[in-house]
């Protein structure tokens, strides 16, 4: 399916699901599918502030979202309420599956963050990763994702999010 300007706009509820358990549900609205690629736009779907120290996520954000069928992670462009970017925060999931008006996405724990200017590139969450168990329960899939993660590191630093995402 093919969405783009002329088309009318289509809402999809965004289904994160961790261990399991669905971890947040959020409408947005779907930007364009490929096929293989597809993007949603949403505002901040969280309850009030979450400050990481490297950035702050509030009301009046607007969240760009990447999700690929074939790869393993979802690339966030994050906007504040004017328009300025804040930067790209990336989840390490299992490939995305749209199933009607439900995009489904497993997150797999890793993350990492990229600001608006290219500086700051860091990775999260990897003591979680490790404790999850995954690379014990689904060595494949914990193999899938370091590599995404790496992956995503090597374009964060390089550049290469205009490529990967335009």
């Amino acid at each position: 399916m093919s969405v783009n300007s002329s088309d009318p706009a289509r809402q999809l509820d965004v289904v994160l699901v961790k261990a399991g358990r669905t971890k947040i549900r959020y409408a947005a609205e779907l930007i364009f599918d490929d096929g293989t690629r597809l993007a949603v736009r949403a505002p901040w779907a969280g309850d009030g502030v979450r400050d990481f120290d490297f950035v702050r996520f509030e009301p009046g954000d607007v969240f760009t979202e990447y999700y690929w069928r074939d790869r393993w992670f979802a690339v966030k462009e994050v906007r504040d309420g004017t328009g300025e970017l804040k930067g790209w925060y990336c989840d390490i999931t299992r490939p995305a599956a749209l199933s009607g008006t439900e995009l489904v996405v497993e997150d797999l724990d890793l993350d990492l963050w990229r600001s608006a200017d290219g500086r700051d590139v860091i990775r999260l969450d990897e003591d979680e990763f490790e404790e999850s168990g995954l690379a014990g329960s689904d060595p494949v899939a914990a193999a899938a994702a370091m590599a995404a993660l790496d992956e995503l590191e090597r374009l964060a630093r390089e550049g290469g999010f205009d490529a990967l995402l335009g």
